[in-house]
């Protein structure tokens, strides 16, 4: 049976045991973190986030394009989602990571009629289970990008 933090504290207030306490806090500053990509806020010649923030098993990624080495985005929705993907891998190896460790991923997609040719792409990158998933319609992209992709991973034991 699983129970949440809150129902663990109706518990403990239900069984009369009010004279313990139950401290359900993270506390961030005492985890290691570590940053993949970092960047100086001092630096104005790049945007101001670190690609990826590891905290204990946990990385957040940052939203990430495919744009081709040009920084031009490629001819087809397969070319950019394939790239895309890469770059969100390449974060994750470097965190000593899969893909298969992600647990959950935002796709923004300035065209929702780009859903399957990104799905086609995407289906390729797993070979255990698929992360939890939302694909968004979110209109104009940066720099016309088709699709942003932003993720979190725990690292698998």
């Amino acid at each position: 049976m699983r129970i949440s933090g809150i129902s663990m504290l109706l518990l403990v207030v239900l069984l009369g045991c009010e004279d313990h306490t139950v401290d359900f806090s993270i506390d961030l500053d005492q985890q290691a973190r570590s940053y993949v990509d970092p960047r100086s806020p001092g630096d104005a010649s790049l945007p101001p986030f670190s690609g990826a923030v590891q905290v204990g098993p946990t990385l957040y990624i940052s939203g990430t394009l495919g744009l081709e080495d040009n920084q031009q985005v490629p001819e087809t929705a397969e070319g950019e989602a394939k790239i895309v993907l890469d770059n969100i891998k390449s974060s994750l190896e470097a965190a000593d990571m899969t893909m298969d460790d992600l647990v959950y991923v935002d796709v923004f997609s300035s065209d929702v009629a780009d859903y399957d040719a990104f799905n086609g792409v995407y289906r390729t990158y797993f070979e255990k289970e698929f992360p939890g998933r939302a694909f968004v319609g979110s209109g104009q992209l940066l720099f016309g990008a088709r699709f942003e992709v932003k993720a979190i991973a725990v690292k698998r034991k």
